[in-house]
């Protein structure tokens, strides 16, 4: 165990949570930033989706000049008149999907989040989990150090 390293680990928090912030405080800011990292999860997974149907479209436009090139003109107008570049929700392809989604949710909320961390904790970030971990590494264990 390295004293020096320990002794900068000594406080329970790693100096993260102001003075005077509860534990009941902490808890709620920590669900509050829980509750965005899903929606950031969730905003991945928009992108995903934005990507995935815009290759989609792409390949299918291909495919309908092989078919054009097998002889099936009827097969591939019908496909690219009605499908390629086709909304996939009304009026929208999906980059307005994910500007309408960035503009009017997760931008808003990211603002909420920030503010909210800023009132009741200084700004100061992951205070819950900073303890969480003090909790369960194993002092003076190599690979459990409180800091880098």
């Amino acid at each position: 165990m390295d004293p020096v390293s320990e002794s900068n680990e000594s406080s329970k928090n790693l100096g993260r949570r102001p003075e005077g912030v509860s534990d009941d405080t902490v808890e709620a800011v920590g669900k509050v930033s829980e509750a965005l990292e899903y929606v950031d999860r969730a905003r991945g997974h928009l992108y995903s989706f934005h990507q995935l149907m815009g290759r989609a479209d792409l390949l299918l436009g291909d495919a309908c000049d092989l078919l054009r090139d097998a002889g099936h003109g009827e097969v591939a107008d019908r496909l690219a008149t009605e499908m390629v570049g086709r909304n996939v929700l009304y009026g929208r392809w999906t980059f307005q999907i994910v500007e309408d989604f960035d503009d009017n949710y997760w931008s808003v909320f990211r603002e909420h989040e920030h503010r909210v961390r800023d009132e009741l904790q200084h700004g100061v970030r992951h205070v819950f989990e900073a303890e969480m971990k003090e909790r369960r590494r194993t002092k003076g264990q190599p690979g459990h150090e409180g800091r880098p």
